[in-house]
């Protein structure tokens, strides 16, 4: 005879089950902080959500540059300035990367700039999105794209925004 489990062992296993899906939804749809305009603490979750893994940390007295592959193969680099705060972010690979992960706050702005950009282009090409808190622009074909952002105000004395690529 096969012992049934207590009631209270069921809902146990059941509760622990259900919290724990629970959590790694909200986890999952919380939108990170790192990215554009993020800050320097963010940019684990940028690892962790790009599914990437750091290659390389350069450093300057004015910027410090995170560099991670994603799992698609795609590099991305965080431009992180001395005061914490990512003032650009680059891109390439065969792959676009999670665009909103990337640009964070911005991406919503983003959107309505590229559809609207969209309408008024012919064919396919580079895109240049100039709004008035950010810059993108990005290009490419399958298997090969490349792309950038940046916020203007956000990048630090006497460095260039091509230094962002």
């Amino acid at each position: 005879m096969i012992a049934k489990p207590s009631p209270s062992l069921l809902w146990d296993q059941t509760s622990r089950w259900a919290v724990a899906v629970i959590l790694a939804v909200l986890g999952f749809s919380t939108q990170a902080a790192a990215s554009l305009g993020g800050d320097l603490g963010s940019i684990q979750t940028d690892q962790v959500r790009l599914q990437g893994a750091v290659m390389r940390v350069t450093s300057s007295d004015t910027f410090t540059v995170h560099e991670m592959r994603a799992s698609t193969g795609t590099t991305v680099r965080e431009y992180v300035s001395s005061s914490g705060k990512v003032f650009g972010v680059a891109w390439d690979g065969p792959t676009v990367p999670d665009l909103r992960q990337v640009l964070g706050d911005y991406f919503p702005a983003y959107i309505e700039a590229a559809q609207a950009a969209q309408k008024k282009r012919l064919g396919h090409g580079p895109i240049r999105i100039e709004a008035p808190t950010f810059i993108v622009e990005q290009s490419g074909h399958p298997r090969a794209f490349v792309g950038r952002a940046y916020v203007p105000q956000f990048v630090p004395t006497g460095i260039g925004t091509e230094l962002v690529r």
